[in-house]
């Protein structure tokens, strides 16, 4: 863990939110209106992904979209209800991952871009 990382609180350190869509307009629709909430920073998009996978009994393969959204740790129960409720998968792969470093002034401004304008 990065110093800049030690001195946040638990809620400010960034977390990555790996998703996955099934169509690149779907995963831009989520991102768009996660960063206008102020839910996320930003989203890296990558479509034509393969998918392997199996459902309802039977193996299923397909393409889908893979996002990544950067957030704060205290925001990831929010972000992770708001993908579910802008998603059209029954059950969308949605997984906070930790963040133990990096560039420090990228983790700043993931915490002020994930803070609501007053």
């Amino acid at each position: 863990m990065s110093e800049a990382q030690r001195k946040q609180p638990d809620a400010d350190r960034m977390v990555m939110i790996y998703t996955t869509c099934e169509t690149p307009d779907e995963a831009k629709t989520i991102a768009r209106e996660l960063v206008n909430r102020k839910l996320a920073a930003c989203a890296n998009i990558f479509p034509g992904m393969t998918a392997v996978f199996e459902w309802d009994g039977a193996a299923q393969e397909g393409e889908e979209t893979a996002m990544f959204v950067k957030t704060r740790a205290g925001l990831a129960a929010e972000v992770t209800q708001e993908i579910k409720r802008l998603h059209s998968y029954d059950v969308p792969a949605v997984a906070v991952l930790e963040v133990s470093g990096g560039n420090t002034d990228f983790l700043d401004w993931v915490a002020e871009q994930t803070v609501p304008q007053k």
